[in-house]
């Protein structure tokens, strides 16, 4: 059976590496957008398809038996395209959507619909924010002269972004301990994050809900609705036992 994974994830690399690990041929694709990205075992490929016909040209040449979309969150248009070319293939398509974060007594969130959003609250929240929603759209916050930034990124950003800032290069999975140290030594009031809802990168909602500081999240686009939908590796491994 060759599946191909579309990935990016924590959750993807998992999956890939169980489905190698049963003898699935297994091609894990990734977008691109990291410069050294984590790879799993099996085949990758680099780079995007050329939408959703090319996917669906892409899935037929291979001769893919399974799609299974494990994508970030705020991947975008990907898994709208994996629907549609699944569909014109006629490969049966799994969705894996790791949960959204909850919040729980103490947090103080205050939830926007996107990054551009997010610029709008900032000014009446904070004015040292730590800003943890990656090196892409910062030019949404660009026009914050008075705000101070710790913008914190696996690759370094590039411009647009805003004039007082500092970039801290690093990748999950954060302490708590770390967290609480970052907020504490850079003095910061505000954090900004994406619902990505992985639990790599959670530690710093209880630092901030420890310190008091409010929480703008973004909160997730749309995604296909008719798609089948599991919340982790394992209910996948699963649905792919399941179809033989």
């Amino acid at each position: 059976m060759h599946v191909l994974v579309l990935g990016g994830t924590t959750e993807a690399r998992a999956l890939a590496e169980s489905l190698h690990a049963r003898g699935e041929r297994v091609t894990t694709s990734l977008a691109g957008r990291v410069a050294a990205p984590r790879l799993p075992r099996g085949q990758v490929r680099i780079g995007g398809f050329g939408g959703a016909e090319g996917l669906a040209a892409w899935l037929r040449e291979h001769q893919v038996d399974v799609l299974i979309d494990v994508t970030h969150p705020f991947a975008g248009t990907i898994s709208f395209n994996a629907a549609h070319a699944a569909n014109r293939a006629h490969v049966p398509l799994l969705a894996l959507r790791r949960p959204g974060w909850i919040p729980v007594a103490g947090d103080d969130w205050h939830p926007v619909d996107s990054l551009a959003q997010a610029a709008e609250r900032l000014p009446s929240l904070g004015r040292r924010v730590f800003l943890t929603t990656g090196r892409m759209g910062l030019a949404c916050f660009a026009h914050l002269d008075d705000l101070w930034f710790l913008v914190r990124s696996v690759d370094p950003p590039e411009q647009p972004h805003p004039a007082r800032m500092r970039v801290l290069l690093d990748r999950g999975p954060f302490t708590l301990d770390g967290e609480r140290a970052l907020l504490a030594d850079h003095a910061v009031d505000v954090l900004v994050t994406k619902d990505s809802g992985a639990a790599a990168t959670s530690p710093k909602l209880t630092a901030a809900r420890d310190a008091g500081i409010p929480v703008v999240v973004v909160r997730r686009p749309p995604v296909p609705e008719d798609v089948p939908t599991v919340a982790g590796v394992e209910e996948a491994l699963a649905w792919v036992t399941a179809l033989g």
